[in-house]
């Protein structure tokens, strides 16, 4: 049985300790948070700590899972390689490309540990047919595909924890915080992205300093067209949306159902995502899989999960996305 500690207890937090819940093969051996308060939403019985370095050395986790603010996922995850732990870091992997690159670094300079990085929505079964689906080229090519990501954030979101709204903290806005999972289903679904075009803007009056809507024009080295859209101005969190064309075949996932399109507009069913309840819905069902394959790999040394390397890319398009928009070019990725 592998020992796991949780580090940080916002948003993200219970849905980790929820996965390794319901793992019998791991237990969770310590929670840690700077603020004392969080103490009330650790689990009952579990230790407690402030002090991250200081539970590690205590508890000696097998794996810590960093589920606190964009600017600390990086810095936590390098002092805890550096204790010879291993890590399963949160989303986005780092601030910016440069950062990115440092982390990617880390993985190389500690290959007797394993970090993996939460991209659940890879996991998704709907992701995983549609993946299928164009690797077996059953349809033929790849031709076009589009991401849609039409949520709302109201002002106070940001305002009850300022960091969300800051370069320094965040690395931006609705890219890397509320949709960096579509724009990694972009490139994981249908290639490595040749050059984009974008427009980056703010369309809310919140005084925030990052982004809140954008739009690019994605063109792959396959030859596939793509478009990507994300907002956090819509008047509610609408469906998720991906569009795959294919040379003969058309599918669409939305609402966690991924469907075949036919020429007349007909859709069938091909496959439906298991779902959360409650109102995180959005967060897709795939963490318990995700953590779960992660574990399978420490115990069995496979590797078969999401490296620093694999999630690296999405920070590479956010970086690109933000320059286009900022000098108004096409930008080579």
């Amino acid at each position: 049985m592998k020992k796991a500690a949780v580090i940080g207890l916002g948003d993200i937090a219970p849905i980790h300790i929820g996965a390794i819940a319901a793992n019998d093969e791991i237990e969770l051996c310590a929670v840690c948070d700077i603020n004392p308060a969080a103490k009330e939403r650790a689990p009952q019985g579990i230790p407690f700590y402030t002090d991250y370095k200081e539970m590690i050395q205590k508890e000696k986790p097998d794996c810590v899972h960093i589920c606190l603010p964009h600017y600390l996922h990086y810095p936590v995850a390098k002092e805890a390689a550096e204790m010879g732990v291993n890590v399963f870091c949160e989303k986005p992997v780092a601030l910016n490309q440069a950062q990115a690159a440092e982390y990617v670094q880390l993985e190389k300079d500690h290959p007797e540990l394993q970090i993996g990085i939460c991209l659940q929505n890879r996991l998704n079964e709907t992701t995983e047919k549609l993946k299928e689906l164009i690797e077996n080229e059953t349809y033929g090519k790849v031709t076009g595909i589009r991401g849609m990501v039409p949520w709302a954030r109201p002002k106070e979101y940001y305002d009850v924890k300022p960091w969300r709204g800051k370069w320094k903290t965040a690395g931006g806005g609705c890219m890397i915080n509320q949709s960096v999972h579509t724009l990694d289903l972009l490139y994981y679904l249908a290639g490595p992205i040749k050059r984009l075009k974008a427009s980056v803007s703010q369309v809310l009056d919140y005084g925030i300093e990052v982004e809140d809507t954008v739009t690019a024009s994605l063109e792959f080295e396959n030859g596939a067209h793509g478009l990507f859209y994300a907002t956090n101005a819509n008047f509610k969190n609408e469906s998720v949306q991906l569009a795959v064309d294919m040379e003969r075949a058309s599918f669409r996932m939305r609402d966690n159902i991924l469907y075949q399109v036919a020429e007349d507009g007909t859709e069938t069913v091909i496959v439906e995502d298991r779902r959360m309840p409650g109102s995180k819905f959005y967060y897709g069902a795939s963490h318990e899989k995700l953590i779960r394959k992660f574990y399978n790999s420490l115990e069995t040394g496979s590797g078969d999960y999401i490296h620093v390397a694999d999630a690296e890319m999405s920070i590479r398009l956010i970086d690109a996305i933000q320059n286009s928009g900022r000098f108004g070019t096409w930008i080579e990725v």
